[in-house]
């Protein structure tokens, strides 16, 4: 197959084979860099980002991909902090933490500053944090959170971690583009499950009840014995994979190398049986159907004829004069309709 042309970038941006050089060589800035071309939204961008993501495709899949969610006061990134600081120091790998921040309606940036929750961890060389705003994308993650994996892969990253908003409609976005699910829960959170939706359950490889030292560690191993319970209702997961519940504490350690050698099981399971080969042959199969839908959507609102009856027809649906089913009928058959 002929190689696609050279593409020429616009003005600040440079050329892709420096960008593919420079994350390939392992560079943090140039690294940096390519994860704002990629996540650009301007048109202008798209060509490099691709050619960026074609040239460095080979190296890419080798990383553990962990999504991290869990429920409010939980102490995400203190949680991301500490264990991240267990495999760099303790295991002697490198880690990347992707953390979707919520945006702001105003400005649309980050408005957490994920970087200063995980004070330690950002001081290590080891470690790369790359917080980006969700930026109203569905799913609560950011919008090109798949690709930015790719990338801190080919810059030679062991270890990825992806902090989602909280826990609600992110954690089957997060399902989909990582290998392992954690569940950070805390004791006293509540009825305990009541209020996590089943599905979130189901998706979960291993759940840490966080917050395990002082005067709540009792009730931390209390509620560690409740949530196992609960979670042999459960059917056994399509891999094989029996889901753990591990009581720790970000502040003293204690219960964090466990859930790393948790992550470590897991994935040697999901190689020896082929699992892990199938779950990524799937994720990128529907990342790429939902990146045309996404694309079909913008070339049909984007359409002369749909842009200037669409104001009208949304509001003949808002008043009664129309069905929905009539109204997308309508404008589709604009969208189909010979210029």
């Amino acid at each position: 197959m002929t190689a696609p042309a050279a593409v020429r970038p616009r003005r600040g941006r440079l050329a892709a084979a420096e960008y593919i050089k420079g994350v390939l060589a392992g560079d943090r800035v140039m690294l940096a860099r390519a994860i704002t071309v990629i996540e650009s939204e301007l048109a202008a961008d798209a060509a490099l980002a691709r050619e960026i993501l074609d040239g460095v495709i080979h190296a890419t899949g080798h990383a553990r991909r962990v999504g991290i969610t869990g429920v409010p006061g939980a102490g995400k990134s203190t949680f991301i902090d500490a264990l991240g600081l267990h495999i760099i120091h303790q295991r002697k790998e490198n880690l990347a933490v992707l953390s979707v921040d919520p945006s702001s309606p105003i400005s649309h940036g980050s408005i957490l500053g994920d970087k200063t929750r995980m004070e330690r961890l950002s001081q290590e060389e080891a470690a790369y944090i790359r917080p980006s705003p969700a930026r109203n994308h569905l799913g609560g993650v950011a919008r090109r959170t798949r690709e930015t994996i790719l990338l801190c892969e080919a810059a030679g990253f062991r270890n990825v971690f992806v902090e989602t908003v909280g826990v609600g409609q992110s954690e089957t976005a997060v399902r989909s583009m990582t290998d392992f699910f954690l569940l950070i829960m805390i004791a006293g959170a509540g009825d305990e499950l009541q209020g996590i939706k089943r599905g979130i359950i189901e998706m979960t490889d291993l759940m840490a009840v966080n917050k395990a030292d002082g005067d709540n560690k009792l009730r931390a191993e209390r509620a560690r014995v409740e949530y196992a319970s609960a979670l042999h209702l459960f059917p056994p997961t399509p891999e094989g994979w029996t889901p753990l519940v591990v009581a720790c504490s970000s502040l003293t350690g204690e219960g964090l190398p466990e859930i790393w050698d948790a992550v470590l099981d897991h994935r040697q399971a999901l190689e020896s049986n082929g699992y892990l080969a199938r779950r990524r042959q799937q994720q990128v199969l529907a990342w790429m159907r939902e990146l045309i839908a996404d694309g079909l959507e913008d070339l049909f609102r984007q359409h002369p004829e749909v842009r200037g009856h669409l104001p009208r027809v949304e509001r003949d649906v808002q008043d009664g004069r129309m069905t929905s089913f009539g109204a997308a009928q309508t404008l589709l058959a604009l969208f189909r309709a010979k210029e």
